[in-house]
């Protein structure tokens, strides 16, 4: 089929030449104009933007438009950054308040241990968190208040989560357990009845967790000083008393879920929301150039596949060969994919940001990591073009040349490292904090392969055992004496190699595949002139477009 579409477009060009032309063009002459045609093609697609301005004078709108977005970008991630930065401190300071507050001699460097041992400590902490509650705007030197609904203080609720029936009896190595889970709530409408609320009790063989939930009002003033309109602020505050592990010890912690919208009323003094306005419209800016380089960069990808099936007919009919995988894949250009995922997380992220500037929405955290990772991927961008230079673009080739070996070489190096934390966790979990769970255990050996706090690894191993001991010191350094030594310095060598090998073919010059290759045999410089549109009728030459597409 190839041959036959490559036939017909031959004599297709002949019988144009011989009725747009004076005499007659032999076969042999058509043939070689529609080759070479097609290699000065090939070599314009792979041109960079600089060397297509040279050729035909186009100007390189998607360079100067990805220089523009890297510039708005940052801005806009600058700005969503200041902003982000402080409501998250808002919220955390807000967080450590919360436990001063209701957490009876709570000390800050006590966060994660704070716990009780005895019945007595219970319930003196239940009555200590309602009693300040009720005198919270006596107490806090913020801006709190009391979260109210229709004219109505939202209640303060005491649940209980327990067994529904248990019979336990360690004297006698006996039980009888129910595993279901009942839940017991008490609601407060108001603040009168709290004050008298002291006589409740709690079956702590059979107690799973009490759970406090209350909520609170705050604003947000520090914006102010950003010229930024100041956010309400509203407090889930949740206060557990966890029970789980019926070990004597009963571990007490603070979540707080905040939900942040416009207030009510407001008047800032010389404040007109022109920095909100301008936000807005930079943001709106964004969208559009984002938007406008995606369908650019979605183009070219379309062209490259469509002269990458172009390419596929004329290599089979002419040379009667295959196409190998790899020089199909130089058509589809990775940075233009980089370069539409960034745009679509850009727009998506922007979006949200408006969202969130309009008080609509509140998800800072989603906006932050697509702001964040499309502002990531459009400075790597950055290297394409620093590639435009010879010095610059062997980083590039190698990083490009050894992707398939080093994908592979960590898939293997995967299976041992998988095992070392497996092996890890289940035989030293349960003497060494850094190996208590599976993600800690990963991040630990990440640490010791880059020779990270390797000493305390080491010292923080509890002497509970010999076994477990002598184990833990044959795990630690066999780990580090096979990754460190030897899976590291593979890694290095292999990119090294290929550093070398393509800094070689560099300096000799030797096309390293077909497509090269055949690009190379075209002499014909950007300067040339002969990468114009051939429609000029005097000319008696072929235009690449009607040959192949």
């Amino acid at each position: 089929n190839s041959l036959v579409m490559y036939n017909n477009l031959l004599h297709k060009e002949e019988r144009r030449l011989n009725g747009r032309c004076r005499w007659s063009t032999p076969t042999q002459t058509v043939q070689s104009k529609v080759v070479e045609d097609f290699r000065r093609r090939l070599k314009y697609f792979f041109m960079n933007p600089c060397e297509k301005y040279r050729a035909r004078g186009r100007k390189p709108w998607k360079l100067m438009l990805q220089i523009l977005k890297i510039a708005i970008i940052t801005v806009q991630l600058v700005s969503f950054g200041l902003s982000n930065e402080m409501m998250v401190t808002f919220k955390d300071e807000n967080l450590m308040t919360f436990r001063h507050l209701f957490l009876k001699e709570y000390k800050d460097h006590r966060l994660g241990n704070y716990a009780l041992y005895t019945k007595a400590d219970v319930y003196d902490h239940i009555s200590y968190i309602i009693d300040r509650y009720i005198n919270l705007q006596n107490l806090t030197v913020g801006n709190l208040a009391y979260d109210s609904a229709d004219g109505k203080y939202t209640p303060l609720s005491v649940c209980q989560e327990f067994y529904r029936n248990s019979s336990i009896d360690p004297e006698n190595e006996t039980f009888d357990i129910d595993p279901h889970i009942d839940k017991g709530t008490k609601s407060f409408d108001n603040h009168s009845s709290l004050a008298t609320h002291v006589n409740f009790s709690l079956d702590f063989k059979r107690l799973l967790s009490v759970n406090i939930y209350l909520a609170l009002k705050t604003i947000n003033l520090q914006t102010v000083r950003h010229h930024e309109l100041p956010d309400c602020y509203e407090f889930h505050i949740m206060i557990k008393f966890d029970n789980r592990a019926h070990s004597g010890k009963i571990k007490v912690k603070v979540e707080n879920d905040a939900r942040i919208y416009e207030c009510r009323d407001w008047n800032v003094e010389g404040a007109s929301g022109q920095n909100d306005y301008l936000l807005l419209s930079l943001d709106s800016v964004v969208i559009l150039a984002c938007f406008i380089s995606l369908i650019l960069c979605m183009r070219s990808i379309i062209n490259g596949i469509q002269l990458q099936f172009e390419f596929n007919i004329f290599f089979h009919a002419y040379y009667n060969k295959i196409v190998s995988w790899s020089d199909r894949m130089e058509f589809v250009n990775g940075w233009y994919i980089l370069i539409i995922v960034s745009d679509t997380l850009t727009i998506t992220g922007s979006a949200l940001k408006i969202g969130i500037q309009t008080k609509y929405l509140t998800n800072y955290d989603v906006c932050s990591i697509l702001l964040g990772t499309a502002t990531m991927l459009v400075w790597v961008g950055v290297i394409r073009y620093l590639g435009f230079f010879k010095k610059y673009n062997i980083l590039i080739l190698t990083l490009r040349a050894a992707f398939p070996n080093v994908i592979r070489f960590c898939c293997c190096a995967a299976m041992i490292y998988l095992g070392y934390c497996f092996c890890g966790w289940i035989v030293l979990g349960p003497y060494h904090d850094k190996f208590r769970t599976l993600d800690k255990v990963t991040e630990c050996l990440f640490s010791l392969i880059n020779g990270d706090d390797m000493y305390a690894t080491f010292l923080k191993m509890r002497h509970e055992g010999y076994m477990v001991w002598l184990f833990s010191r044959l795990y630690l350094y066999s780990f580090i004496s096979l990754f460190i030594y030897m899976v590291l310095s593979l890694f290095i060598a292999l990119i090294t190699d290929t550093y070398e090998t393509i800094k070689h073919n560099q300096q000799d010059k030797v096309p390293v595949s077909q497509l090269q290759a055949l690009i190379a045999e075209c002499r014909d410089q950007p300067e040339s002139g002969r990468y114009q549109t051939d429609e000029e009728p005097a000319a008696c030459c072929l235009s690449p477009c009607c040959c192949f597409g």
